[in-house]
């Protein structure tokens, strides 16, 4: 079975409206060049570095214009639609906000939920430092989805890091993974594809990585925010079929799903753990 997914690459701002705007504009951009699934990149509805903003404009899930508009652009279009993820008010009595994304099918339907696991918690320069934990509570579970055409596992960005939820991912199904991001540039020209490819190889997954691009527009006040862009799509023996560079649109790519069964034939390293002992402590 073949896939044509579009990876949409947007530069968000703090203002949740013309985000929404921007990611119909995408979608129907997609949908016209014949796309069965589109995906966004993370925080599509708001990037903002203030957190009495986010107060002032994010929603409960329940509540959020960006998630309601997308599933209803999702079925006027027929398309299957990956929001990389929305930042969302909770019911968290310490106020933090989740950072989610959520599969929609052609009929509008929420199929699946995925709450980002690994905060971006680091100091990535001495003028650079992120402490995601700070305002968005990390999620829990792990999960996949079952689609028409794949099965499809769900991370976002900083989970990128952990090599053992993908293979986790993998050994339950997932045969396409997701990983919408905004990723930081210093850490994106360093590692961005380096760990896409690797976290392919190693599963032998189609890897999907919408992503944030450029210099984000935000209100008075605000420390601005730039991220690396190039998003991704690697073909599960860990050929890179699309790099978008930095400009904002759409890349469509067509995958042909056979490849996945094919490179695990070839290196089945996914079915080949041993149980071990852990390492004494050091003296």
């Amino acid at each position: 079975m073949s896939l044509t997914a579009a990876l949409i690459q947007m530069t968000s701002s703090d203002d949740p409206a013309s985000n929404l705007e921007m990611a119909r504009m995408y979608l129907r951009q997609a949908a016209a060049q014949g796309a069965t699934l589109a995906l966004t990149p993370e925080v599509t509805n708001c990037i903002s570095t203030s957190s009495a903003h986010q107060n002032r404009v994010l929603q409960t899930e329940s509540d959020d214009a960006t998630l309601a508009g997308l599933r209803e652009e999702a079925r006027a279009l027929g398309l299957w639609v990956l929001i990389g993820s929305l930042a969302l008010k909770t019911t968290d009595a310490d106020g933090r906000f989740a950072n989610r994304s959520f599969l929609i099918d052609p009929a509008g339907t929420i199929r699946a939920r995925y709450d980002k696991i690994h905060m971006f918690d680091v100091q990535v320069s001495p003028s650079e430092t992120y402490r995601e934990s700070a305002g968005f509570r990390p999620g829990t579970s792990a999960h996949v989805a079952q689609t028409p055409f794949a099965t499809i596992g769900m991370s976002i960005c900083y989970d990128l890091r952990f090599a053992h939820l993908y293979r986790t991912l993998a050994k339950a199904g997932a045969d396409v993974l997701t990983v919408p991001a905004a990723f930081s540039p210093i850490t994106g020209a360093a590692h961005w594809e380096t760990l896409l490819r690797a976290r392919a190889i190693e599963t032998g997954c189609f890897v999907l990585a919408p992503a944030q691009t450029g210099r984000h527009p935000v209100s008075d006040g605000q420390r601005a925010r730039s991220t690396y862009g190039h998003s991704l799509v690697v073909a599960p023996w860990g050929e890179v079929l699309l790099d978008m560079g930095t400009d904002p649109g759409v890349g469509l790519v067509n995958l042909d799903l056979a490849s996945v069964v094919a490179a695990r034939d070839r290196v089945p390293s996914l079915f080949h753990d041993r149980a071990y002992t852990m390492p004494d402590a050091p003296l």
